[in-house]
């Protein structure tokens, strides 16, 4: 579903990523990991398009996104949970899950947000809550259910266990476990295998900005 091939991204005059290689089966989970600083966030902010390569390829269900804006890569299924969440804090939860909708014009936003909602009853739970009163761990709940409303065939989860409480981090996980059975490919990172070991199909180590299969 997703492949990189030969990626090279810098920020400024440094480089980040260095010739990356990687395939994402569709339906299949896959873990990218590796310490902070090692290039984890700039891969998937170059697949969102937030990121140009320099030189290589990003290729989605065989299309090469490279003139493709970030908002057209999210209406054709790519949904995206940075690692520091971004939530609006003024804005409801409800209306935070709801933004990817409305920013590329979904007409099936409420069919979407029900099943979002089923698949994580506690942020319908707290739907009408001004996201700046969740906690940390809540945030990455709603940070979840508003990538989902776009990552209909491919979630990009960039460090979705950071400075969660364990308890959780434990619930973080049975939801993503469960997103298998709506068959959608995810790519996580991770700092280590802590809390994915169990959820990963295959897994992907990055240091330094080069990238290797480490497990399949």
């Amino acid at each position: 579903m997703l492949q990189l091939e030969g990626v090279d991204v810098s920020i400024g005059a440094v480089g980040i990523l260095r010739g990356v290689d990687m395939e994402v089966p569709g339906g299949k989970f896959t873990g990218l990991i590796g310490r902070n600083g090692a290039g984890k966030t700039t891969l998937m902010r170059t697949v969102m398009g937030l990121l140009e390569p320099s030189a290589g390829s990003v290729k989605f269900n065989g299309t090469t996104l490279a003139k493709t804006p970030t908002h057209a890569r999210a209406r054709n299924g790519i949904g995206y949970m940075p690692e520091d969440r971004r939530l609006v804090p003024d804005l409801t939860v409800e209306e935070n899950v709801l933004i990817p909708a409305w920013s590329v014009g979904l007409k099936d936003a409420t069919a979407r947000l029900g099943r979002i909602y089923a698949l994580i009853p506690e942020v319908r739970e707290f739907a009408h809550r001004k996201a700046l009163l969740l906690s940390g761990g809540q945030q990455k709940l709603v940070a979840l259910a508003r990538a989902l409303m776009c990552g209909t065939k491919l979630l990009l989860l960039d460090e979705p266990f950071e400075g969660v409480a364990p308890v959780l981090a434990v619930r973080l996980a049975e939801v993503i476990g469960g997103l298998r059975e709506e068959g959608v490919a995810i790519v996580l990172t991770e700092s280590g295998l802590t809390h994915s070991r169990e959820l990963l199909d295959r897994v992907y180590t990055v240091d330094r900005g080069e990238v290797s299969l480490a497990q399949e």
